[in-house]
């Protein structure tokens, strides 16, 4: 079946099944994904879809077909709790996500300031897993740079040095320390009603994550004009900060419900496949 071009997908919500969809684009058409799948069964999302880790596969080697050599998949995902055993459904697909190709380049965690409900019996659940995947290696890096040092200005003691791989040391002189560093891999945001997002319409979807952690993410890992995808685009955030950050960008969402939600956030028309 012959695939169609980028550009046809580029400013659309597609109402459809995400692995159908991608097998229709072309080959190394996408610079990065961020999305967020399904947990489990956390919750029913909707009756239209039926998520299983076979569906995921499907979608695991679309996204390696589609993704352009060095470009990133940021994976938001957590585990469900039964009868007192951990999922652990996220590593099951980190692990085949490795399998079809893709480097793991980081494990990073998204720190919830609101935590989920209490449990008797074990401690508050506070996080995420930001799984950034990579086909090859990263093709763009933007390292954040926004954690104060305390010893900003200054000048280092000693000598900087590097240390070589025969074990030598090599001196680098001294150096001033800069006002920001880069910051650590855990991430924390604001969540919940009110501080992921300020679009009440959007608050309709069941499970939405901050605005501020997909633009982190864009920034990180894409540049301007770059072609950034969703393949569970829920109620739009990913494509409303893509416009916003000047990247091209694509939804794709099985329930209508949703699509609709992500319409009226963005005011735009939601296709069929």
């Amino acid at each position: 079946m012959a695939k169609k071009r980028i550009n046809s997908f580029i400013g659309r919500i597609i109402n459809g099944n995400s692995a159908e969809v991608l097998s229709t684009m072309e080959s190394n058409c996408v610079d990065l994904v961020v999305t967020s799948p399904p947990y489990d069964d956390l919750r029913n999302y909707t009756k239209d879809s039926a998520w299983s880790f076979d569906s995921f596969k499907k979608i695991a080697k679309q996204l390696y077909r589609v993704m352009k050599d060095g470009g990133v998949v940021v994976w938001v995902v957590g585990d469900s709790v039964i009868k007192g055993n951990k999922s652990l459904t996220s590593f099951k697909q980190a692990l085949y996500f490795q399998q079809v190709g893709f480097n793991m380049f980081d494990v990073m965690i998204y720190e919830k300031a609101g935590t989920s409900p209490p449990h008797k019996k074990r401690y508050f659940n506070a996080y995420e897993y930001m799984f950034v995947l990579s086909k090859g290696l990263p093709k763009t890096i933007h390292l954040i740079e926004d954690k104060p040092n305390k010893w900003a200005n200054h000048s280092t003691f000693g000598n900087v040095t590097r240390r070589e791989q025969d074990g030598s040391l090599t001196p680098k002189g001294k150096k001033v320390i800069k006002p920001f560093g880069v910051r650590t891999n855990i991430w924390r945001y604001n969540n919940g009603k009110g501080f992921a997002t300020k679009d009440k319409i959007a608050y309709e979807h069941p499970a939405i994550f901050p605005e501020k952690l997909v633009e982190d993410h864009v920034i990180s890992w894409s540049n301007e004009g770059d072609v950034v995808l969703d393949p569970f685009c829920g109620s739009g955030t990913v494509a409303k900060i893509a416009t916003a950050l000047k990247r091209q960008w694509i939804g794709i969402e099985i329930s209508k419900e949703y699509c609709e939600i992500a319409k009226k956030r963005l005011g735009l028309e939601c296709t069929e496949q």
